[in-house]
């Protein structure tokens, strides 16, 4: 009987580990993490301080669990935090952000009016790109977050946030510029902020997607 329980377990183990491979690749309908009961975003917050689920925990200076208003429409998704996120727990201080900041400013809205967060909430070693293992251990932590703010839109920074959204091998040259949706939510790709600060000219399209984003909210 003992045997029969661990192979029963050990199946389940595997089966949940494909079908969160099945959702990495864009294929999440049919699996979706329930709402633990009673769940807050501060409660939240606590668990991504103690969470050991990949080894980046070892790395770490600080958890960035995300930050804004738990009542935001409009969710900024990144894909890492960086040196300056990981010395501060906070997420978008760098270059970077500062940059994201005056991307807010220019939309009429505030950082606080948001809600700003990404993929991993550690620092990959050496700002490396997440690992698919890192995501998958990771990414319960966002659904939840969206799932307790609610937003009407989200704004995917990057090709890893892209990719999480709305399928391995998204391109956000072809994919920017137009709404997909995201368990009911629209979803906006654009241009990473760091992406800009080596590529100016981007700056541009992306004012385009942020123009479109501030449409949508005013409906």
């Amino acid at each position: 009987m003992k045997e029969l329980k661990k192979e029963l377990r050990q199946v389940i183990k595997s089966v949940k580990a494909y079908m969160q491979a099945e959702q990495l690749a864009g294929i999440e309908d049919f699996y979706l993490e329930p709402l633990p009961e009673g769940q807050t975003l501060d409660k939240l917050r606590d668990e991504v301080l103690r969470c050991r689920q990949c080894p980046l925990y070892k790395t770490r200076k600080n958890p960035v669990f995300g930050e804004g208003s738990p009542r935001a429409k409009l969710v900024f998704v990144g894909e890492a935090p960086g040196r300056d996120e990981d010395l501060q727990g906070k997420p978008f201080i760098g270059r970077a952000g500062e940059l994201l900041t005056r991307i807010i400013e220019a939309m009429k809205l505030k950082r606080k009016d948001v809600f700003i967060c990404n993929v991993l909430k550690c620092r990959p070693p050496q700002n490396r790109n997440p690992l698919p293992s890192e995501i998958i251990a990771c990414q319960d932590y966002l659904w939840q977050q969206l799932e307790l703010i609610k937003p009407r839109v989200i704004c995917c920074l990057g090709k890893f946030a892209c990719s999480l959204f709305l399928g391995e091998g998204s391109s956000i040259t072809k994919l920017r510029g137009r709404f997909s949706e995201f368990r009911g939510i629209k979803v906006m790709p654009t241009f990473h902020p760091a992406y800009l600060l080596r590529n100016p000219a981007a700056k541009r399209l992306v004012w385009q997607d942020m123009q479109k984003i501030m449409a949508e909210l005013k409906k």
